[in-house]
């Protein structure tokens, strides 16, 4: 069996197959969309959970920010109205100890009581880093950190625009930056905290007469952050995997179907061409076998008794090729898939027959084991070229003798498998590999249709036919057909073919 439909591949039908085969596997479809898709939703799933991430840190700051504004807006009014201040007269004015003398309506101490009150709840605002109190000069005149009292600011950005803006001005930090001298924090922030400016009016509320400036580490904010950062990144995440291997089985699955159809449409050109080869080659043996039928007919009459033997020998194998040649003729014409039930004990048995003297030629040994009769669902005529090709691998491939065993059995009560093993020189690796490929041969002037015909075949009718093979240890070739429905009822044996 092994020396059929193997290593060798026929150049006429590498070319023919290639112009269909090539342009699909040149483009890997699969692996570039694996890797082109991954890439596309990995970019942007991360730039989805960065927007967002940020979203949700600028929003929560900037809202943080804006309920520390209101609240020591309202604190300073709150101040002013519960002192014995002068109507008009703003918190903005008094923050100022350096202004105190200036003050006509009121008394510096009045001034000085109500900007301590003040400043002792701005002292005391919950995750508070630090606070400090500008002038319009710039010059810290109170901070919760005594060394930064009397220093002037005149190179901060934000400070100064803050100033020019007139308007609450926040920024979020992971770190102090040490170029900044104003935040020299009595303590270090653990992950984030945010700076506030906090612009107090004048009593026209249009000139920022001092500026608020809080450094918080609000810690109920931060865990929220922290939690919206796992939620948005865990979603991210979940929905790009589920996106790509959505994506992926669908791609995979096309890709599957393309190349089962790529292969059907390769075979379907590649049976073609063997069907329009082997017509051609069968009508051109006719005449000759015709004409050493009849010259074997006519030296019969005059041959001697020794010579009889050897001419009726000459008959059997002319009209055995003629009726191969007619097999292979049948089995490439399209016909109906409609199975019948063929017994293939009976099969067995005739292959064997027609075999004979190749078999004892070979010096091969025939054993069967299995029912006396089984019936398969095939067609007798394809069911015979079918053994007949494996049957003439096995006996070519035992040149010195061996052993040819085929063993039938049931499978789970719907299904049938001839199991026909030799014991000859077997394959190697790669002929196994290739040995279902039509014009795979290792014959000398093989054509490597058999078992790719056989292949077909089998299929055609449902079943399917697998090999195995070792080198110097023989070859395995098992057919799976199903149950025929109806038994001896509609069957046929395969001798009764005409």
């Amino acid at each position: 069996m092994q020396t059929l439909d193997t290593d060798v591949f026929d150049k006429t039908s590498a070319q023919a197959g290639s112009g269909l085969a090539a342009p699909l596997r040149e483009f890997n479809l699969l692996r570039w969309f694996s890797v082109i898709s991954l890439l596309i939703i990995a970019s942007v799933a991360v730039g989805l959970g960065y927007v967002s991430t940020r979203f949700v840190v600028r929003d929560s700051v900037e809202r943080d920010a804006m309920l520390t504004a209101q609240f020591i807006q309202a604190m300073a009014q709150a101040e002013v109205r519960h002192s014995q201040l002068p109507p008009g007269t703003t918190l903005g004015e008094l923050l100022d100890p350096r202004l105190d003398q200036q003050h006509l309506q009121f008394s510096p101490a009045l001034a000085k009581s109500t900007r301590v009150e003040f400043l002792d709840h701005v002292e005391h605002l919950p995750d508070t880093l630090l606070a400090n109190v500008y002038a319009r000069d710039r010059t810290i005149v109170w901070s919760t950190n005594p060394e930064l009292i009397g220093k002037r600011m005149e190179a901060d950005g934000d400070l100064n625009r803050a100033f020019r803006s007139r308007e609450a001005v926040s920024a979020s930090y992971h770190k102090a930056e040490e170029d900044r001298e104003e935040q020299k924090f009595l303590r270090e922030p653990q992950y984030l905290f945010i700076e506030n400016y906090i612009p107090l009016f004048d009593s026209q509320g249009e000139q920022v007469m001092a500026m608020v400036e809080i450094y918080k580490e609000p810690q109920d904010l931060i865990r929220r952050i922290q939690r919206g950062y796992v939620l948005i990144w865990a979603s991210t995440l979940v929905g790009g995997a589920l996106i790509y291997f959505g994506l992926f089985w669908i791609v995979r699955r096309a890709a599957s179907m393309l190349s089962h159809q790529q292969e059907r449409l390769v075979a379907s050109e590649t049976y073609v061409a063997l069907g329009e080869m082997s017509s051609a080659v069968a009508h051109s043996m006719r005449n000759p076998l015709a004409n050493i039928r009849s010259s074997a007919e006519l030296a019969q009459e005059i041959a001697s008794p020794q010579a009889q033997q050897n001419i009726i020998d000459i008959i059997s194998q002319v009209d055995r090729m003629s009726r191969w040649v007619r097999e292979l003729l049948v089995s490439l014409r399209p016909t109906s898939d409609s199975a019948e039930a063929v017994d293939l004990v009976a099969a067995i048995d005739d292959t064997r027959l027609a075999f004979a003297r190749q078999i004892e030629r070979n010096s091969v040994r025939f054993a069967f084991q299995g029912p006396p009769v089984q019936w398969v669902a095939s067609q007798p005529l394809q069911l015979s070229q079918i053994l007949n090709s494996l049957f003439s691998n096995a006996i070519e491939a035992m040149p010195t003798g061996g052993e040819l065993r085929a063993h039938v059995s049931v499978q789970d009560g719907q299904r049938v498998e001839l199991l026909l093993t030799d014991t000859g020189k077997g394959m190697t690796k790669q002929q196994e590999r290739m040995v279902f490929k039509p014009f795979f041969t290792t014959k000398q002037g093989g054509l490597g249709v058999g078992l790719a015909l056989a292949k077909r075949i089998m299929e055609r009718f449902g079943g399917s036919v697998s090999l195995s093979s070792r080198e110097e240890e023989g070859t395995r070739v098992s057919l799976t057909f199903n149950i025929a429905v109806g038994g001896e009822h509609g069957a046929q044996h395969p001798g009764s073919r005409g």
